[in-house]
């Protein structure tokens, strides 16, 4: 396992990390059993994964990956959550509201601190109320030893141009420790500004849905091209019309799935990638994919050049 380290924290990550959210949620929206979760977290494990990512709002992934951690060295791993500010109703919550999903984060986690805490799907229109109302709760949990890094995670959904990343770099970037957002294949913009602005102030970055729906979908990424090329955003002759992006497969990279690790992990701003399946054979063939994490250069331009300023969420 490749291992980086986590910007200004000086946490030694590894270039894998393991996502409980996404579609799959640690196997809670795939059916595995219990037995099966564990051996996804002890394969994790056993691999030299050691960042965790969870979040109150992923289900029952905080207590699942418990489970699985118990009697593994609390030392040995990093582990990483989220609160969210607005409640279900998109009403921003109250100081008294975080504090207790932090508590109940670390009660479901069972441990007594957690390393990153992190903002969920953070928007830049609530960022100064966050950094004003919010903050503050977060930083008295860290002077208290419960927290060690604080962060937040973007809402590409909705800003897939990363303008919340770009705002609070911008404005406060002695806040952010740690940022999730996403890059890859098809999502290049962060590196326009987000990734620069986070290296300048050595802010630690992790990769997340980086390889994801349509470009692990033959049928899905074969119908966004096609979408591409008649609104006029990468030419008609770029790339074929069917497998649009089977000309990536060669030498040590064996799927186009592979050349989507190896793309999110192949830029200097990005500490770890995120994966989140619940296949143990996709999980091998993720972490075999990152034990080379380059793709050719030329590919990698070619890459740039197709689709490097398409901000659009898929």
């Amino acid at each position: 396992m490749i291992y980086r380290t986590l910007g200004r924290t000086g946490l030694k990550v590894s270039l894998v990390s393991y996502g409980s959210g996404g579609p799959s949620k640690l196997g809670q929206n795939t059916g595995i059993s219990s037995n099966d979760q564990d051996l996804l977290i002890h394969k994790c494990i056993d691999s030299g994964v050691n960042l965790f990512d969870t979040s109150e709002a992923y289900g029952d992934s905080e207590s699942i990956l418990a489970r699985g951690l118990k009697g593994v060295p609390r030392e040995s791993y990093i582990l990483a959550t989220k609160c969210r500010y607005l409640d279900r109703g998109g009403v921003m919550r109250t100081p008294e509201d975080i504090a207790r999903s932090i508590e109940n984060s670390l009660v479901r986690l069972q441990v007594d601190y957690v390393d990153v805490l992190q903002f969920h799907v953070f928007n830049s229109k609530h960022y100064f109320d966050v950094v004003e109302q919010h903050y503050p709760v977060l930083k008295r949990f860290q002077e208290q030893g419960k927290i060690r890094f604080i962060g937040f995670s973007e809402q590409f959904k909705v800003e897939h141009d990363h303008k919340g990343v770009v705002l609070a770099l911008e404005s406060h970037p002695a806040l952010w420790d740690v940022i999730q957002l996403k890059y890859g294949i098809l999502n290049q913009t962060a590196a326009n500004k987000a990734l620069p602005l986070a290296m300048e102030h050595n802010v630690g970055i992790v990769n997340m849905a980086a390889v994801r729906i349509k470009l692990v979908s033959p049928k899905l990424l074969r119908e966004q091209i096609a979408q591409w090329k008649i609104q006029g955003l990468i030419p008609q002759n770029a790339v074929p019309d069917d497998a649009p992006l089977d000309w990536l497969i060669h030498d040590d990279v064996d799927s186009v799935i592979s050349a989507g690790y190896k793309f999110a992990a192949d830029h200097p701003g990005i500490s770890t990638v995120l994966t989140g399946t619940s296949s143990l054979t996709h999980l091998e063939d993720n972490l075999k994919a990152m034990e080379e994490p380059t793709l050719a250069e030329d590919d990698k331009h070619r890459l740039q050049e197709l689709f490097g300023e398409i901000a659009i969420y898929i």
